[in-house]
């Protein structure tokens, strides 16, 4: 797109098509390190010329508008330069469905699914299930679990005022704002003294203090460090959680915990320490990482 112009052969304005535009951008972003490069091509397109991802491929030779272009190599040049997909056309698809997103606030990924899938096994057979998201960030987790849980009544917690609003929004968006109770705070804090939950799922922050410093640069330098660094060992956050949710379940009540690929272990132990848990087992995503720790709640005779 920046050899936009006459074409060397003819004295003729050059024709920006669908699939010339696609061509070029996956090239270029491919060169600037992008890994996802034609995904995110796509994404840029549709959103330039205001359509779904599908009808570039039943639109090829169309040619894009002086308006299109311009929106198109905007986005291709914030992209080049790391700035994430989902802070440039204000969405991310997640579960099957969209999520507002903004500079600012965690992006949801395809490994929390693997919590969502965790928590909806957790309240099978419950008739009513109570469950609360705590660091809830884009509110991902408990509206996929709502749409996919009809009995399911929720609340969600998040700290930060920024995702909180994105929360509410997407919560809103949704049509969930009968069953998905959004409130602010740290942890269970917001929360009245005698509330519990059957189910309390939480995607905390657990990157470390080294890992931070080599993650790629769309999220190093763009997402938020609050919803990311999780301290030298990515587990500060966690060694208040879990002790502090063994207060807030039932009797029968589960735990589920997003972690990194390498800290099932430590977590694990960290829940057999306090005591309060059965046994923690470690549940692995789609693509044979460790990803979540479930643990039930230990029965007090």
């Amino acid at each position: 797109m920046s050899g936009e112009g006459t074409s060397e052969s003819a004295n003729t304005p050059e024709v920006w098509t669908v699939k010339k535009v696609l061509d070029w951008t996956i090239g270029h972003l491919k060169q600037h390190g992008c890994e996802s490069a034609r995904l995110d091509a796509e994404i840029l397109l549709a959103h330039s010329r205001n359509c779904r991802r599908i009808q570039l491929y039943t639109e090829y030779d169309a040619p894009l508008t002086p308006e299109e272009r311009a929106t198109m190599r905007d986005l291709v040049r914030r992209r080049a330069a790391h700035e994430p997909v989902a802070y440039l056309v204000g969405f991310r698809e997640f579960f099957g469905v969209e999520f507002d997103v903004e500079p600012g606030v965690l992006i949801p990924r395809p490994d929390t699914e693997t919590l969502v899938l965790a928590a909806l096994e957790a309240a099978k057979g419950l008739p009513s299930p109570r469950i609360l998201d705590v660091c809830t960030g884009t509110a991902c987790v408990p509206v996929a679990i709502a749409q996919n849980c009809a009995a399911a009544v929720l609340t969600a917690i998040e700290l930060d005022n920024q995702a909180h609003q994105i929360a509410r929004r997407n919560i809103e968006k949704h049509g969930l704002t009968d069953r998905i109770t959004l409130l602010r705070g740290d942890l269970f804090s917001p929360l009245a003294s005698d509330t519990s939950f059957d189910v309390i799922t939480a995607n905390p922050p657990y990157v470390t203090n080294e890992e931070m410093n080599t993650l790629p640069p769309d999220i190093r330098l763009h997402e938020p460090e609050l919803a990311l660094r999780g301290g030298v060992d990515g587990l500060d956050l966690m060694r208040r959680l879990i002790p502090e949710a063994a207060a807030r379940l039932t009797g029968a009540g589960t735990l589920l915990l997003e972690i990194g690929s390498q800290q099932g272990d430590d977590v694990c132990r960290l829940f057999a320490t306090t005591n309060q848990y059965e046994p923690a087992q470690v549940v692995k995503d789609l693509g044979g990482c460790t990803r979540v720790v479930w643990a039930k709640k230990k029965q007090m005779s």
